[in-house]
């Protein structure tokens, strides 16, 4: 999964599910958008479904300090890497 892939799904879950089309990469989501902790739980189960899996307590304890676009994507970069890693160990 490249970071474009990852991007383009982001942006299509913030379209999507919280009306937000083509957000600022690198601006604070609560300030800029509105952005509230019922919107960060929503994103976190957007990314499971893209992902496939349920994340764990430890990462989503990791998404705790995300507030920008580029962070986001940065964290499913993270866990998809991860992810892949442990898929090739078994």
């Amino acid at each position: 999964m490249t970071r474009q892939e990852i991007e383009k799904e982001i942006r299509a879950i913030f379209l999507r599910e919280f009306e937000v089309e083509n957000p600022e990469p690198d601006v604070n989501l609560r300030d800029a958008y509105g952005f509230d902790s019922i919107d960060a739980i929503e994103l976190l189960m957007e990314i499971e479904k893209y992902l496939g899996t349920e994340l764990t307590q430890a990462e989503k304890k990791k998404a705790m300090d995300i507030r920008t676009l580029n962070q986001i994507i940065d964290y499913v970069q993270m866990l998809a890497d991860h992810r892949q890693t442990e898929s090739e160990k078994n």
